[in-house]
Order: C-alpha cells, then structure tokens, then sequence
C-alpha cells in the first residue's frame, strides 16, 4: 500500500495533517483523527456519530446497503435457520461456533444459572402493579451486582466470564417475573429440563395449578426472535453499554445501563409503534387514505416498520420475521387476522410504490415482530422486555470486547459550544426587580 492510500491530509488554516487511515475486514476505510486534536487543536462534529466510529470489533458487521447482516462473519439467515440461540450466544461471545463438548459445556453453565437469588424477588412487590416492565427491568438488572459482587471484578478474566453468564441466563427469569408480576400472577421458577426459549415460555406462561407444556413451533418461533435481536452492532444501546463500561462501571450496571436507553421509543419501541400504526389502520380499505397521509409533510403521520438507520435495503432480518410470524399464526389457526392482512398488503404497496422505493422504505425487523408477540400471547409493554432480553448477549460481548481492547479509553465524546463568552458574576441586587 503507498502512502497515498494509507493515509488522508486534511489542510486546515495554512497546515496540512497526515491522517492514518485504516481498512477493516470488511466494510468503508476509516480515517484516524484520534490525534487531531493533539496536532492542530481541532476536532470534528458528528451528531449522531453517523461518520465515526468510536471502537473496532470483531463481533458484528452490517453493510445497510446490501442488506447485510453477519455474526462474526456468518449470516443471520444461515444462524437463525439452521442454530439456535445458546449457538449464537457461544459464537457471539467467544468468536466460534462451538463443538459438541463446548455447546453442553455452555449450555450446562447458562441452564444452572437461570435461578435468581431468592430476596431479588421481594423488589418486585416494592413497584405498582402498574409499572412499565422496562422499569422493573432497569432497576432490577442494575441490583445484580449487590447480590453477585463475587463476579464484579472486571479485571479479572474468571469474574467478567461468570457475569457474563449469569446475565445470559438469568435476564429470562428477571424478565418472566416482570411479566408476571404486571399481570398479577405467581412467579414461576426455571426448569432445567427445557430449552433456553421453551424455559422463558414456560415461566410466563404456566400457572402452578395445572400442567403447562411448551409448544416446540411456539418455542423454535421464540428462539428465532431472540437470534434475530442477539446483536446489532454499534446501536445507541450497544454504545451505552460501551460507555457505561469505558468507565470500569461493573458489568449488571452497563446491561442496566443498555435497557434504559433500549427502552426510547426510537429504538426498542419500533415493533409496538408498528403494532399500533396496524390497529390504527384497521382494515385493508384503509390503507390507500393511510398511504396518502404519510405522503403528506404536513399530517405528520409516519409509516412505522419500515425503513432503518442503517439498512437502505431489505432488512434480512424482516424475511426470517416474516416466515417466523406466518408459522406461529398457522400453529394456532389464526386464519383471519384483520392486522395480518393490513401487514401484507400494507408491503405489497409500500414495495411497489414509487414514493416508497426511492427513499428505500423497505420492511424492518420490527413490521413482523409485534404481530408475532402479539399473537404469542405478549402484551405491547412486554414487547421491549423481550427485545432487551434478546439483546443481552450481544451487550456483554461487546462490553468483553470492550474491556479486553488494550486502546480503549474512556469515553469523552467533544462538543461545539455556542453558548455565552465569558462574563463577571453580579450580585442579585444588582440584577433589577
């Protein structure tokens, strides 16, 4: 490589700057402005950080052009098809696919870690039965460190890998009890015979006063979900939880950390505000006045489901959600469901309408995954609980990554300041009446 390609200049008040640029794997090259500051006493402006990348990984790539979407190069088609979720929590976390005495290994130590210490179960009865689950959530996550400080120490290798585990596995139980505790239901405990998706079935789902078994459809349609919302990349979550952890913050705080920015509705959100825009249209004739409305800049009113950040092509995901969202609906004869209908043709015109195709509004993740909550049995405020429980792994991995990387730094992002220049303090009596 010569120099012209290895590097950028940047020539700012009379001076030139040499700025390393560098190739990852895959994806655009990335110019180096880590010095910039140092050198020429400027920085750059990025809101959003839409330009910037504030770390390297291995984990995962997307390339929202193509549609793509790869964990630890393997695409989410080919994991969600043909793995599971323990699969894809073991290659997200550790970089490989495991063996056969590595997936039992593994999923040995997530099954025996699935039951949460016994007094954590007494803060639920300290929230209104009307609280958000994401605020159960929250504040219970962030407690696992006064009941498992025997896992906090985040520079011992042994501790980051135990935490790490007991999060995978215990996020399920937290968030089956939050579920039962905002419907008014007993809690119900693991079962180490079942699965990692039939297990949190079971728990919100079963009642201690008859037999519960888990459907497998219902169940394999869960583990998807979870595969499919296992890591994204650098999302405002996942960055949280950077962030969080730059700090030397433990690693219960930084999950917690990343279920309160997931919770925003302009992130962990989209499938319920999906959801609604469906009800709202309620049935197939309306949709071509629904369609207009969104045309219109003025009526304020948003096609929700489609479209993302990242992805300006078909969300890969949205096909496998898709298929998983057609075989729980045929599972449990639903036949005739108004919202299904309004989803279908609701795409077929989206898909086919000029307006639509050249701002790439094609279907996200989150247009099929409410209607399958739904459908599951999850009501709206669950819908988030789960995205978040999906999501855990790719959390901790990142944050692994994170503390492992010996250039990470803790984060201090800059600013533009456009505020008041310097100015003398004055006594309040001088200040007027």
């Amino acid at each position: 490589m010569s120099d012209a390609e290895s590097s950028a200049k940047l020539a700012f008040k009379g001076q030139t700057y040499d700025l390393p640029v560098k190739k990852g794997a895959l994806g655009p090259d990335v110019i180096d402005i880590s010095k910039l500051y140092a050198e020429g006493k400027v920085f750059t402006f990025d809101p959003g950080y839409t330009s910037t990348a504030s770390c390297e990984s291995r984990i995962t790539y997307i390339d929202g052009d193509e549609g793509i979407l790869l964990h630890r190069g393997y695409p989410i088609d080919q994991l969600a098809e043909n793995g599971d979720f323990i699969e894809t929590c073991y290659l997200l976390y550790y970089g490989e696919l495991p063996n056969q005495a590595q997936r039992r290994s593994f999923e040995h130590a997530i099954t025996h870690h699935t039951m949460i210490h016994e007094q954590m179960s007494r803060f639920f009865q300290g929230f209104r039965r009307d609280a958000h689950p994401m605020a159960v959530m929250v504040a219970v996550v962030g407690a696992m460190s006064a009941f498992y400080h025997d896992s906090t120490d985040i520079d011992d290798p042994r501790q980051r890998e135990i935490a790490s585990h007991r999060v995978i596995a215990k996020l399920p139980t937290i968030a089956a009890m939050a579920y039962k505790y905002h419907i008014g239901q007993p809690f119900v405990y693991p079962r180490n015979e079942l699965s990692y998706a039939a297990n949190f079935l079971h728990m919100c789902f079963a009642v201690p006063c008859e037999e519960y078994k888990v459907n497998p459809i219902l169940a394999r349609a869960m583990d998807r979900i979870f595969i499919l919302h296992a890591d994204h990349e650098q999302n405002a979550s996942t960055s949280t939880v950077r962030l969080a952890g730059s700090s030397g913050a433990n690693p219960f705080a930084c999950i917690a950390a990343g279920i309160a920015c997931l919770w925003g509705p302009a992130h962990g959100g989209a499938n319920e505000a999906a959801l609604k825009m469906l009800g709202e249209i309620g049935t197939v004739d309306n949709i071509p006045a629904f369609i207009e409305k969104v045309k219109d800049k003025s009526s304020n009113i948003r096609l929700m489901g489609f479209g993302h950040r990242v992805y300006k092509n078909y969300d890969p995901r949205a096909k496998i959600m898709q298929q998983t969202a057609h075989e729980v609906l045929s599972e449990l004869g639903v036949k005739d469901d108004p919202l299904l209908d309004v989803a279908r043709e609701l795409e077929r015109v989206a898909l086919n309408d000029k307006y639509f195709v050249e701002r790439k509004l094609y279907p996200n993740v989150d247009f099929y995954s409410g209607i399958t909550l739904r459908t599951l049995g999850f009501p709206t405020s669950m819908f988030t609980v789960l995205f978040a429980l999906a999501r855990t792994v790719g959390w901790i991995s990142q944050w692994k990554e994170m503390i492992e990387d010996p250039s990470q730094r803790i984060g201090r992002p800059r600013q533009l300041y456009n505020g008041p220049l310097k100015r003398d303090y004055v006594s309040i009596s001088k200040r007027g009446k």
